[in-house]
């Protein structure tokens, strides 16, 4: 039987061009109970990110003739590939093909790649919005930690910016000196708390087996990662840095 199995399924259990190997079933099952036998004929591979190689491909006539046609498993089919050319016209093809079919024993619901994976990850929960509550709800605590750890970083320096003051530094260059270093500050834990997500999640490369798409970490997502800790850092040391830009000489220096 001709196989083909991704680069990443082929890694994990060790398999080999030319290797033969048993798989028992859990749907589709043998009628004598015994193992399916898969030769495995060659090894696929993508360089492209996110680009699933954990699938392994035989022919479904070797299916077909093994399985009893009484089992109700003969011929039957869970979905259909169907690519494109303009991906524009995908919502028009794909109530097409669902007029088809409507009324009939085997209805078809026809969707994008993309809303079909998503389907499969909403079978346990909304995930998207999951994950936004929990990023919102994370960069709330951060905010306010954040804040209250600058609002304290000034107070104890309070006698040093009125000496500022005092050499004549303007209440602007104060305010951008303070908001300079909030945001050096962000930029550094946020930098480093990138850099370790981008080596774990390029690290854990799969872990779903390939029911859902491959985790990577897309430049455009790491970007808007520096400018939201960017944004945070300055969020965090606004109000700190205008309370610095306001003081009055003799007022700080009275609470030496």
């Amino acid at each position: 039987m001709v196989t083909f199995g991704g680069s990443d399924t082929a890694k994990k259990f060790c398999f080999k061009v030319g290797q033969r190997i048993p798989i028992n079933g859990t749907i589709y099952r043998r009628p004598d109970g015994g193992p399916w036998e898969f030769t495995i004929d060659g090894i696929y591979d993508s360089a492209v990110k996110g680009s699933d190689k954990t699938q392994l491909v035989f022919n479904y006539q070797f299916l077909r003739e093994t399985i009893p046609a009484q089992s109700g498993f003969r011929d039957r089919y869970n979905w259909y590939v169907i690519t494109i050319d303009n991906p524009d016209v995908a919502p028009e093809i794909a109530a097409r093909i669902d007029t088809m079919y409507a009324n009939s024993p085997s209805e078809t619901k026809t969707n994008t790649e993309k809303a079909f994976v998503s389907d499969w990850a909403k079978q346990i929960g909304d995930i998207g919005s999951i994950m936004m509550w929990i990023v919102a709800m994370a960069m709330f605590t951060i905010l306010l930690v954040a804040g209250n750890t600058m609002a304290q970083a000034i107070r104890e320096r309070i006698n040093e910016l009125a000496v500022l003051k005092t050499l004549g530094f303007s209440e602007g260059r104060i305010l951008w000196m303070v908001l300079l270093e909030s945001v050096l500050i962000a930029m550094v834990g946020g930098g480093l708390g990138l850099a370790l997500s981008y080596g774990f999640i390029t690290m854990s490369g799969d872990p779903t087996g390939g029911l859902l798409p491959a985790f990577y970490f897309p430049t455009p997502s790491l970007l808007v990662g520096i400018l939201l800790v960017a944004v945070l850092g300055f969020g965090a040391g606004f109000l700190p840095a205008w309370q610095a830009s306001r003081l009055r000489i003799v007022d700080a220096l009275r609470r030496n």
